[in-house]
């Protein structure tokens, strides 16, 4: 039936007409806040404004829910928002640039002043900036979707699970009008999709969208400018760029709020963020708990992206220890316990696992650093506690825990091995967020294979994820058949053929290839080989040209080694900062200078210069020499080894109360110079470590 005229006008002013939104601008600028005098980074300025934020303003009571709308950056400790007198929320521990709508309850705005107060709960120095705050007389939801949106991507024509970043104008991360369910992981600015779409509400403005999948893919991204009432579909495509036959990608460091209590990552965001970060192997450590995947990975459609483990974050006075595979029906080991044998002999008992990685060595957790020099000389891997290791495997980069120094842990490694002590380097995120902390950010690359036996594609959505052969993928990941990933990757080859854990038999001139690749988006600067721990040879990378895939390769000839040594190659570039997948600050820092790098790295490979077929340690040759020679005569020995062997000789004297001949040591070589020298710092660090606690 067609409306006259004067019908329709009655209707139009008859149906009831919604307001239009009423915003308050509280506050228009950022604020630098810190609680306590210390700076935390060097990146803020030396004085903040103050401990806290108090802004006063005039409103009226609301009735229904309205919003607060703020901007926050590097926030790592517990800051609460009050708004008049009361506690109403506490911000996110997050330090990524983002802007948050909360909600303000019906009747806590009062007519007249109000007072809004941001303060820290605690006194840790904590830099944050915060401020761009105003008040939207609308609920949230309703303020988060004055436009809709919908992304769709593909690899190949294929849907394909992915990460999707939402950045504003301003270059912060936007909060969004969708929620976590289903196949769905939200977070402001952040949305994981195991479908490859995604629908979800935005305020009107100006916003870039990127769609990733972590380290292996491409990004692509598009532009929009979005109107209220306006609705939006975009079609997005990401390819693989960093290809890797014959290796899967494994996190073998992931957790859950769902499990390990802390953290926001549920274990239903937990299967949807790993099938949108391309993680192949992913190993379940929650704290102290055996969780299977397996079933909800089924049921919510993403087992086909990946082949779950179930291990165990063994949670220890004296330090965590991912273990696995364990039996997820299978008695848990007693986290308890305070002595690492009686820990090692436990684990076996109950798990019987194939791997035990020591984790974040240099962190503080309980009162207890594992590599602490008051119990670790690092230089000669000596523990000086009476404690004997309880691992296969070690955290030589911790996405969630980065050192200041991200070569600290590499180094620590390199004495274990020259010690005699055969740890397979691993690479992890030790993610409990669904964002904050990006679950496989840290990797590692394991030598593995389908269950049909046959080599893993290279490529392919799902392709034989799903078909892993666990056994192995955990004996490769024990024979030291890895590579280590946070933004790059280093592949290293040994006379044409033999490549991390393998022992190279004895040969004339070496030949080491080695390859750096990673994606367009994270950069490679440099590229250094390590024989025992010692640089031997680098090169600049003076601009990989934005490449995807492979960034630099090369070749280096090396003169016969007289005895075994361990070969390593690590690739390093400024850290990616970009919202769409930043690399965090150090965890526990142990300075305020902010040096973040992309970081990639080989497993060692094993040199048998001696022809004994076997993996001789440097604190093997040095042993062997002092039975041979005498404590007089050592020194003099010397001469004809390296480094790392002058390091463990250095220490066996210092063990039976010699005092180390530097004289001696410089007449017999630079290198026997240095190597003493080395030990004579790192025994003098640990001694006054142990003093402190005196």
């Amino acid at each position: 039936m067609k409306l006259t005229p004067i019908v329709s006008f009655l209707l139009l002013t008859l149906l009831p007409v919604q307001a239009a939104a009423k915003e308050i601008v509280l506050d228009a600028k950022l604020h630098h806040l810190r609680a306590g005098a210390e700076r935390e980074w060097s990146d803020f300025p030396l004085q903040a404004e103050g401990p806290s934020l108090t802004l006063r303003f005039q409103a009226e009571r609301n009735a229904g829910e309205w919003t607060l709308r703020l901007r926050q950056q590097d926030v790592r400790q517990t800051w609460k928002v009050m708004l008049n007198g009361k506690e109403l929320i506490r911000l996110p521990n997050d330090e990524n640039d983002a802007v948050l709508f909360l909600p303000i309850p019906a009747e806590r705005l009062v007519t007249g002043e109000n007072m809004l107060a941001i303060e820290q709960i605690g006194k840790t120095p904590d830099d944050i900036r915060i401020g761009v705050i105003a008040l939207d007389d609308r609920p949230v939801a309703e303020a988060l979707s004055e436009a809709s949106v919908e992304i769709d991507v593909a690899e190949a024509g294929q849907p394909v699970p992915c990460r999707l970043t939402i950045v504003n104008a301003d270059g912060a991360l936007m909060s969004v009008g969708a929620k976590s369910g289903g196949h769905l992981a939200v977070r402001p600015g952040v949305i994981y999709t195991s479908t490859g779409t995604a629908r979800f509400g935005l305020p009107a403005g100006t916003y870039s969208i990127y769609a990733g999948r972590g380290f292996a893919y491409s990004l692509d991204s598009v532009r929009i400018q979005v109107k209220p009432g306006d609705t939006l579909r975009k079609s997005l495509s990401i390819r693989r760029v960093v290809l890797t036959p014959g290796y899967v990608s494994s996190d073998t460091h992931v957790h859950t709020l769902t499990h390990s209590g802390h953290g926001d990552s549920t274990i239903e965001e937990r299967m949807v963020t790993l099938a949108g970060e391309g993680i192949e192997l992913p190993i379940a450590t929650d704290h102290n708990k055996q969780i299977d995947y397996q079933e909800l990975a089924v049921k919510l459609g993403v087992r086909k992206y990946f082949t779950p483990i179930v291990g165990n974050e063994v949670t220890t006075p004296v330090g965590h220890f991912n273990v696995f595979p364990a039996p997820a029906d299978g008695p848990v080991p007693d986290f308890k316990l305070k002595d690492w044998r009686a820990i090692s002999a436990n684990i076996q008992k109950t798990t019987n696992a194939g791997i035990i990685i020591l984790n974040h060595p240099r962190d503080l957790h309980s009162g207890f650093r594992p590599f602490g020099p008051e119990r670790f000389v690092a230089v000669s891997g000596e523990r000086l506690d009476g404690f004997e290791l309880p691992a296969n495997a070690m955290e030589v980069v911790n996405s969630g825990a980065h050192q200041t120094d991200f070569m600290r842990t590499f180094h620590d490694w390199f004495g274990l091995l020259n010690r005699g002590v055969l740890l397979t380097p691993v690479g992890a995120s030790d993610s409990h967020d669904v964002c904050r902390y990006i679950v496989g950010q840290g990797r590692t690359y394991v030598r593995a294979r389908a269950v049909s036996s046959s080599p893993l594609p290279r490529r392919g959505v799902g392709s034989s994820a799903s078909e892993i052969d666990t056994a192995d993928a955990v004996d490769n990941l024990r024979q030291g058949r890895v590579m280590v990933s946070c933004g790059l990757l280093a592949e290293i080859t040994v006379n044409g053929k033999y490549g991390p854990g393998d022992l190279v038999p004895s040969s004339g001139e070496v030949k080491v290839a080695v390859r750096v690749l990673g994606p367009d988006w994270a950069k490679a600067d440099k590229i250094e080989l390590f024989a025992n721990g010692r640089k031997i040879r680098d090169a600049k990378i003076v601009s990989d040209g934005g490449k995807a895939g492979v960034k630099w390769q090369g070749e280096w000839r090396l003169p016969r080694f007289r005895h075994d040594v361990h070969l390593v190659a690590i690739a390093s570039g400024p850290a990616v900062t970009e919202l769409y997948w930043p690399i965090s600050k150090p965890y526990q820092q142990t300075s305020p200078k902010v040096d973040r790098r992309n970081i990639g790295a080989t497993g060692a490979v094993w040199i048998d210069a001696d022809g004994d077929g076997q993996r001789t340690s440097a604190f093997t040759y040095a042993e062997r020499l002092l039975k041979t020679h005498g404590a007089q005569k050592l020194v003099a020995a010397l001469a004809g080894y390296d480094d790392a062997v002058a390091v463990q000789a250095a220490s066996l004297l210092n063990a039976r109360g010699i005092a180390l001949d530097m004289e001696a040591a410089r007449k017999a070589g630079e290198h026997v110079e240095r190597g003493f020298q080395a030990f004579a710092e790192g025994w003098r660090d640990s001694e006054i470590a142990r003093a402190k606690l005196k």
